[in-house]
């Protein structure tokens, strides 16, 4: 069976390659958003945390990675 983007068989029977972001390996995705980042600093519109930011975005991630390991262990 050939398999699609979506890993399922097309309509036509063939295999449809994902096209833009999804069709990109996870390494070419980080280069492309590490580039847009510089550029946006260089430009000067990108956001830069605030020190209480920073620590809301780390404890919103602490928060949800516990509850991922509890669900795991149920």
């Amino acid at each position: 069976m050939k398999e699609n983007m979506l890993g399922e068989e097309g309509t036509s029977g063939t295999t449809r390659r994902g096209r833009g972001f999804a069709g990109m390996d996870d390494e070419r995705k980080r280069q492309i958003a590490s580039e847009g980042g510089k550029a946006a600093h260089r430009k000067g519109t990108a956001h830069e945390f605030t020190p209480e930011e920073a620590r809301e975005a780390g404890r919103k991630g602490g928060q949800s990675s516990r509850r991922r390991g509890e669900e795991t262990r149920e």
